[in-house]
């Protein structure tokens, strides 16, 4: 027999870290829901607005309170399932500290303006390359885990905690390879469609491998241990497991349908999203039917109240997931709040509602109390949380629907009857209310948890009890057992086979072996990825270029790049899809060779703001600048922030040339620009400067920012209407 302790401690120190970042990141999301009720909340403060903290709010939901708890999950159930201490306590101290420091960095930059634009993927690079060498850290962690473990077959928990590690570090490394113009800044190696197509085959799949597998990891394992019943079904987790983990990776392009992406992905996408029913009821079944025989104790026990809720949303989470995916629902759905609600049905009522569950369950016993300091405050929280979450997905389903009836509403005469957008904007206003007022019950029910935690951790005992626990090392030969005999009387080669198949010996084998086990995952993910992503980027007829589209000038990429810091892809598209209703309103819908140059991509996932891609030349500078001081003097009903910082900030013009450098290595025709990028930047800024003043508007803005901006939304989507230049001497592009 072999003798150890269990390392609680780092299960401690992450469930601290996972409710401390829980209450920030919905802090922050309350804010920005009242900005968007009431705009003058933000004071017109840079760090206070819509833009900067929108990001902010969904990587603290993300990856500091979600992250932290299933880490806080996974370092708990690993030993215990295992029978081992984890593999080294410097690793898991590294890992710890490591991701909170990331935590931070995210918090300080975000709201500063530096960002990569990238859904789920916005941080910059130096951090970037710090949440792949803490990735790195757990997945040698646990790894060696698995391979000193005492337990000879691994649990089903394990299996989806291998799934994870595993994707999330395809994912992430792939999808944020970049090249730095500062130690600030970087661009995306991939442009416009490759990008899109990129972005959202790690955004989808972070939605899948950071906040599903993990997650039902851990319903795999604390249920059954609330209810003190056992799984329901060993062959329906195995079905789940690999055919979730198969499918899921090929669902990332459904987000990009009518949208200049190829039809075939998107279609694709499509196919293998509607695929995803079966694998994600088969688990919510699974963990729902393994409290049969043992409902009578969810009436009184809040633990299985939070388990049952959070299994119940992933049902309805996943069921309306593959529904948005079809192309005719999408069409009304995509760019509206309906998204937004769909998102945080899943984020507030799967993942927090199991971490809360987790939370309650653990408390007790890793503090050594016995029992919450008030059971009471629990099933308070429970109810309020429950109802916190209704007002807000109900209100934002209602928005969303809204949003998308009236976009697309023609009067009898054939023209659109809302043509202008605002009026979408000031008809949601009550419903950004009740939203607004529903995170705030969250926010405050998560506010109880918090005090109800700290007064059960102010019982704890002096020194806490660290048990020895002994178990026998695992035998170094190991025969795996006879399968059952064969029920068929004749033998039929291909019948015994699948009776084999049917009888899964051969998972059991594979559940012995850690490192062939988490082989197939890896392959099983590469599949769908490589399928998908290659042909997109080697068949040159999936993006189409156009004579006609040139780069943007080194003023021009200046500007975009305080858009990108600005955070107004968070409220504006970029993207005019080939839909009766769009075009009317944008006019001619995008084209995949407009994109060519766009590092990254800005097609945006929302509108609360009208789409963009047409915006080049509607309107005369000084509106573009008065709208840019101050929303409300162009229209009342406006909530867009104000941004009056970028008529005094000055613009970095030396500081132009390293981005006009790195666009260039990217292969962007950028000629005499390369060297003479902040002379041409102030010349074009004197132009606009001059044309302003004859507008009669502002007469001390050449050097600002704003000029920047204004340079690059004049420049939106007007390439596809000029001439082709004319070809050169030697008949090559100009």
């Amino acid at each position: 027999m072999e003798q150890f302790k269990y390392d609680d401690d780092i299960s401690r120190k992450f469930m601290a870290a996972t409710i401390l970042w829980g209450v920030v990141g919905m802090l922050v999301g309350v804010i920005i829901a009242f900005e968007l009720a009431f705009p003058k909340i933000s004071m017109d403060l840079p760090w206070l607005s819509f833009g900067r903290l929108r990001p902010l709010h969904t990587n603290a939901a993300i990856f500091a309170f979600a992250g932290n708890g299933f880490f806080t999950a996974i370092y708990y159930s690993t030993q215990r399932l295992c029978k081992t201490r984890m593999f080294s306590d410097k690793l898991s101290r590294v890992h710890f500290w490591g991701w909170q420091g990331i935590i931070v960095s995210a918090a300080l930059t975000l709201p500063l303006g530096i960002t990569q634009s990238k859904e789920y993927a916005e941080l910059e690079w130096p951090i970037d390359i710090a949440v792949v060498l803490i990735w790195v850290v757990f997945a040698v962690n646990f790894i060696g885990t698995l391979i000193k473990r005492r337990e000879r077959h691994m649990y089903v928990a394990l299996w989806f905690y291998i799934a994870t590690i595993v994707t999330i570090a395809i994912l992430y490394i792939f999808n944020n390879l970049s090249i730095p113009a500062s130690a600030t800044k970087s661009y995306s190696i991939y442009a416009g469609v490759q990008d899109a197509l990129m972005q959202w085959w790690y955004g989808h799949n972070a939605v899948a491998f950071f906040l599903t597998t993990p997650f039902l990891g851990m319903m795999y394992y604390f249920l059954p241990k609330a209810a003190g019943r056992p799984v329901y079904s060993y062959r329906l987790s195995i079905i789940h497991f690999w055919s979730l983990v198969f499918i899921y990776i090929w669902a990332g392009p459904h987000h990009l349908h009518y949208t200049a992406l190829p039809m075939w992905a998107s279609t694709l996408g499509m196919v293998f999203s509607v695929m995803l029913w079966m694998p994600s009821w088969g688990g919510m079944i699974n963990g729902l039917m393994t409290l049969r025989g043992a409902w009578h104790k969810v009436a009184a026990d809040p633990v299985l109240k939070f388990f049952v809720v959070a299994i119940t949303f992933y049902g309805m989470s996943t069921f309306e997931g593959p529904l948005l995916s079809i192309k005719t629902v999408n069409s009304l759905s995509h760019y509206t709040d309906w998204t937004i609600a769909h998102v945080h049905s899943g984020t507030l009522g799967w993942n927090a509602f199991m971490i809360f569950g987790m939370v309650y369950w653990l408390t007790p016993r890793l503090f050594q109390t016995g029992k919450m300091w008030s059971s009471k405050l629990t099933e308070i929280h429970f109810w309020a949380g429950t109802i916190g979450i209704l007002l807000y997905v109900i209100s934002i389903y209602a928005a969303g629907l809204t949003q998308g009836l009236m976009w697309r509403a023609f009067d009898q005469t054939g023209n659109l009857q809302y043509p202008d957008f605002v009026e979408t904007v000031s008809r949601l206003m009550p419903f950004y209310w009740v939203r607004a007022v529903g995170g705030t019950v969250f926010l405050v029910a998560t506010l109880l948890m918090a005090f109800n935690v700290i007064k059960t951790w102010m019982m704890r005992p002096k020194t806490y009890e660290e048990p020895v626990q002994s178990f026998p090392a695992l035998a170094k030969k190991y025969v795996d057992p006879k399968g059952p005999e064969s029920v068929l009387e004749t033998n039929v080669g291909f019948g015994r086979r699948l009776e084999a198949l049917t009888n899964v010996v051969w998972h059991r084998k594979w559940e012995r072996l850690p490192i062939k086990f988490t082989v197939w995952v890896t392959i099983a993910v590469l599949i769908g990825s490589l399928l998908e992503i290659i042909p997109t980027f080697l068949i040159k007829s999936n993006v189409p270029t156009i004579a006609s589209v040139q780069p943007y000038t080194p003023l021009e990429l200046a500007g975009r790049d305080i858009y990108i810091a600005e955070g107004c892809y968070n409220c504006h598209s970029q993207m005019v899809r080939p839909l009766f209703h769009e075009t009317e309103r944008y006019g001619e819908y995008s084209k995949p060779g407009e994109f060519v140059y766009d590092y990254p991509f800005q097609w945006g996932s929302r509108r609360i703001g009208p789409d963009l891609h047409r915006v080049g030349g509607k309107y005369s500078h000084d509106w573009q600048v008065r709208h840019m001081e101050n929303p409300r003097v162009i229209n009342l009903k406006s909530v867009m922030p104000a941004y009056p910082w970028l008529l005094d900030q000055d613009l970095d013009f030396e500081g132009i040339a390293s981005r006009v450098r790195v666009m260039a290595l990217l292969g962007v025709p950028y000629g005499d620009a390369v060297s003479n990028a902040p002379d041409m930047a102030r010349e074009q800024a004197r132009q606009i400067s001059e044309e302003l003043i004859a507008q009669g508007g502002y007469t001390d803005l050449e050097g600002k920012k704003i000029i920047a901006l204004v340079a690059y939304l004049q420049r939106l989507g007007t390439d596809i209407s000029k001439p082709a230049p004319a070809a050169d001497e030697n008949g090559g592009a100009p």
